[in-house]
């Protein structure tokens, strides 16, 4: 059934959350914008200067406070921080939120200069910082409810795959476990389909039906409630195909998003370049060496030399406890295999008992981990100190060490065993192109729980992807698991 607009009411129930959403983010950014441009006036000027004109000044700085104020919300409006393709995952919606802000300062500095006006320098101090840094928080809340309410079912956008049932159960999967980004396959149409629409397609015991051919496109968006198209069958479409499902899409309030089969490769090396009126994605090559590693190696220095300080005195009261708890040395030195393939001695807290390693055969048939790895949830193994430190990756703390040594990173892979690597196909080895991380992707997705493939797919995910960004961003994410002892055994 469709609305007097002309849009269908399902699609129009689907931008319900997203247009109330985009309307609370719009006064929460003219909130703390006014706040931000009145605190900074406040302190630099005093309050009356609010209701009142100094005549030590030149300038009316509460004309210029009003104006200031105007002018941020018009250019993060400008740079599109709003726009529901951006908000509630990713970090676009961040980075343009930095640009728009930094634009707008730059954009007083030239006026300043051009008109030779004299702005009072802590003013704009105290606005830029506080501003900014209230605005992504503000930002970052927001997440934090939608991806509740996604994780509950809610507040999801339904999407259309035009492809095969391969790429349907791929792409229905990828979703699946990053269920706070709000994407959900809800049907499918398969180009030269010659079944019988009505059939469906078993995802991990999800039942997605199949509407048809390319040609049924209009048809299930109006049947599915999906406000978006996704295209991996591209190659089968030929351009002509895309370019007629842009057309009948066009009058339509659905989204058109083409899957390039490009996987694990994150945005900053992916480039749109239109040769010969074709849009060629052009994928940079991932970078090990050179100054990107040497920033790592000094960030690593730093973060490490700052830990094992801070942390000194847990380092005493839990060396404390292990003793207490029975004989044994304090720090257990495991055999990893490091950058290249080349091996090491991993320091951690002792948690089993004394020679446990030679124990793991009589354990391998009770074995829970996943492919290649051993893991108990109830090892017998295990300390009665061991189980507290082990619970809150305590017994890691001492691999701060292995990274000031340059044998480890602060954020990589995880690190393997020699019989792992003695398994490892050709593409699960270029997991030894960068330095094992005492956190990671692995840390922050599951730890244990995750699948052998899973862990493997994010490791190398890390690999190709590494920045300086992403690792701080996981340093945060560590923290937040290991205090809510997320997947530890």
């Amino acid at each position: 059934m469709r609305s007097e607009n002309g849009k269908d009411d399902s699609e129009a129930k689907g931008w319900s959350w997203q247009r109330a959403y985009v309307r609370w983010l719009f006064w929460t950014d003219a909130v703390i914008v006014v706040l931000a441009v009145v605190l900074a006036h406040v302190v630099r000027f005093g309050q009356d200067s609010l209701v009142t004109v100094d005549t030590a000044y030149t300038l009316n700085y509460t004309l210029v406070s009003v104006a200031l104020a105007a002018v941020w919300l018009l250019i993060l409006a400008g740079f599109r921080t709003r726009s529901r393709r951006v908000i509630g995952s990713g970090f676009n919606e961040y980075q343009r939120v930095i640009a728009a802000t930094l634009r707008l300062f730059g954009l007083v500095a030239i006026v300043a200069l051009v008109f030779r006006m004299e702005l009072a320098r802590g003013y704009l101090a105290i606005a830029l910082p506080v501003g900014l840094l209230t605005l992504l928080l503000s930002r970052w809340l927001w997440r934090r409810a939608i991806a509740r309410k996604r994780r509950a079912g809610e507040f999801s956008t339904p999407v259309l795959v035009v492809g095969g049932a391969q790429a349907v159960r791929h792409m229905a999967q990828t979703f699946e476990r990053k269920k706070t980004d709000g994407y959900e396959v809800v049907g499918v149409c398969v180009p030269r389909y010659s079944g019988v629409p009505g059939e469906d397609i078993d995802v991990g015991g999800r039942r997605i039906p199949i509407y048809g051919d390319e040609s049924s496109v209009v048809e299930a968006l109006r049947i599915s409630g999906a406000d978006t198209v996704a295209v991996t069958a591209t190659e089968t479409l030929g351009h002509e195909g895309i370019q007629d499902l842009v057309w009948k899409l066009e009058p339509l309030d659905a989204d058109l998003v083409v899957a390039t089969g490009v996987v694990d490769v994150s945005g900053p090396r992916l480039e749109m370049r239109p040769v010969a009126g074709l849009p060629l994605i052009h994928v940079e090559k991932p970078r090990y060496h050179g100054a990107k590693r040497s920033g790592k190696r000094l960030f690593d220095l730093a973060f490490s030399l700052a830990a094992l300080t801070a942390l000194a005195p847990v380092f005493a009261l839990v060396a404390l406890a292990i003793r207490l708890d029975g004989k044994g040395p304090v720090f257990y030195r495991a055999e990893r295999i490091g950058l290249d393939g080349a091996p090491f001695g991993m320091i951690k807290f002792r948690s089993m008992v004394t020679e446990a390693d030679k124990h793991v055969d009589t354990l391998l048939a009770q074995n829970e981990g996943a492919g290649l790895l051993f893991k108990m949830r109830e090892d017998p193994r295990v300390t009665r100190v061991g189980r507290i430190i082990r619970r809150f990756s305590i017994d890691e703390l001492p691999q701060f060490i292995n990274v000031v040594r340059g044998e480890m990173s602060v954020v990589g892979p995880r690190p393997p065993l020699r019989r792992e690597v003695e398994g490892y196909d050709g593409r699960v080895r270029r997991r030894l192109l960068v330095r094992p991380g005492l956190t990671g992707l692995w840390q922050v997705s599951g730890r244990s729980d995750l699948s052998w493939d899973e862990a493997v797919r994010l490791d190398l995910s890390y690999v190709e992807n590494w920045s300086m960004v992403s690792d701080v961003l996981i340093i945060g994410k560590t923290v937040k698991a290991v205090l809510a002892s997320e997947g530890a055994y």
